[in-house]
């Protein structure tokens, strides 16, 4: 039963950085997804596919997999973006390359 090891990457629509510290192991689809004829829903038979496990580091993960015997694929880690400090009064420093204009 293969298996996919990642890190979840920052929301969009969020600036903070708080429950993306963990590592998830997740489960491969088994069976591909289904459209219900009368309803529309999308649905599936793998139960696993609802099966996501939190891991604090990536090697407490691995070793999940290797003791319970999971075909494990690890994804790359994004890159974190630095934060850049900035001041509002540095719109107005004198010398800036582009300088305010009103």
């Amino acid at each position: 039963m293969p298996v996919r090891i990642y890190k979840p990457s920052r929301n969009a629509m969020q600036s903070g950085k708080a429950k993306y510290d963990h590592w998830v192991v997740e489960f491969e689809p088994a069976a591909p997804r289904s459209v219900d004829p009368l309803m529309g829903w999308t649905s599936s038979g793998d139960t696993r596919q609802q099966v996501k496990l939190t891991f604090p580091t990536k090697e407490e993960a691995i070793a999940y997999c290797e003791r319970e015997g999971l075909a494990y694929t690890v994804m790359p880690e994004a890159p974190v973006a630095k934060a850049i400090k900035k001041s509002y009064s540095d719109n107005f420093k004198f010398g800036r390359s582009i300088n305010w204009t009103h």
